[in-house]
């Protein structure tokens, strides 16, 4: 397996959660920031390797094999994300590009050894739940923010926006894993959020809220 074909596989998997009949050409092509021409060449030959289930103009899906694959590189990448984060003290929004260079090491000894020396982590930094060798992963019953309505509390257990800047405004506003969220008042007009954190009120936007996790 290249680089290339781990991403697309990865890539695909995360995307198929939302378009169970088949992820599009031009949809994966966008997630990837990549040409259509490209993306198709790219899954017909996934196609012809046993790991995809392709059909012109209705999309493609992982089948058991490459959803295995896709589950292995995932486990790396969050493992690699905790190890920066706990044991190098790399913040949260640092730890995700380098995770992605460190997921395609092929050593499963490496990886088992990595597992081994954090203690066997259920979770990444993140909140994502980290799959097990036989790929299997743990359901975590959470929701957006944005779901709750006033004089809910929750706790953040994730976030679905790893980027830099959105991690970096989490940092800003105090909200990390754990932190205890209740909701004070919604605005009607455009759905943001006042919420009150270790006694502190805070107006979330609507782009927070959706991008925010918490479980009751």
């Amino acid at each position: 397996m290249t680089f290339s074909e781990e991403n697309y596989l990865k890539s695909i998997y995360s995307l198929q959660k939302d378009s169970p009949k088949g992820v599009s050409t031009t949809i994966l092509a966008q997630y990837l920031e990549s040409k259509p021409a490209s993306v198709t060449e790219m899954i017909k030959k996934l196609d012809e390797k046993g790991l995809v289930l392709y059909q012109p103009y209705q999309g493609v899906l992982l089948n058991k094999d490459g959803e295995l694959v896709a589950l292995k590189v995932i486990r790396k990448h969050r493992l690699w994300e905790t190890f920066l984060a706990k044991k190098l003290d790399f913040s949260w929004d640092e730890i995700h590009d380098v995770a992605e260079q460190l997921e395609h090491i092929k050593s499963d000894k490496l990886i088992k050894e990595l597992d081994r020396f954090l203690g066997f982590p259920t979770h990444d930094p993140h909140g994502d739940p980290i799959p097990d060798e036989q790929g299997n992963v743990i359901k975590v019953e959470k929701k957006q923010v944005s779901q709750l309505v006033p004089g809910d509390t929750g706790t953040c257990v994730g976030v679905n926006d790893t980027s830099s800047s959105f991690l970096q405004f989490l940092d800003q506003q105090q909200i990390k894993l754990g932190t205890v969220i209740e909701i004070m008042h919604l605005q009607d007009f455009d759905k943001s959020m006042t919420v009150r954190i270790d006694g502190r009120e805070l107006l979330l936007s609507q782009i927070a809220t959706e991008n925010i996790y918490v479980k009751f």
